[in-house]
């Protein structure tokens, strides 16, 4: 017997860049590590029909894209910059459903905070 696959998940974890995304004019004159987890949510006719690596879903060209968009400008949000993120996974991959989570280390806050994550999820129109 063979399974029915009703879902198709890719998730990586731990995507790191440096950039100088901020509100504040210190947060934005040094660049500062930013993680980023993403998880798509694929057709399944995207399964590799084999046990072969040039039918694989490309997660590598995921995280290349996280790094690019993520340090080709900056910006004053996470939200903004989680944002393009989605738009961008879900025009450029066949992904359905996109959750994009970024996480900045030692934001600038009256108390001490180890780190700030937002996290947003995007579906392609009409799925």
């Amino acid at each position: 017997m063979v399974a029915a696959i009703r879902e198709y998940r890719i998730r990586l974890e731990g995507i790191r860049f440096r950039a100088n995304h901020g509100v504040t004019d210190s947060e934005r004159d040094l660049p500062q590590d930013f993680l980023v987890n993403a998880e798509l949510s694929l057709p399944a006719t995207v399964l590799p029909p084999s046990d072969q690596l040039k039918f694989v879903f490309d997660y590598d060209r995921v995280s290349s894209l996280v790094v690019q968009e993520g340090t080709k400008q900056n910006y004053l949000l996470l939200e903004t910059l989680a944002q393009r993120l989605i738009d961008r996974l879900l025009a450029e991959t066949p992904a359905t459903r996109a959750c994009v989570s970024i996480q900045k280390s030692r934001p600038p806050t009256k108390a001490s905070v180890d780190s700030v994550s937002v996290e947003l999820v995007g579906t392609r129109d009409g799925a």
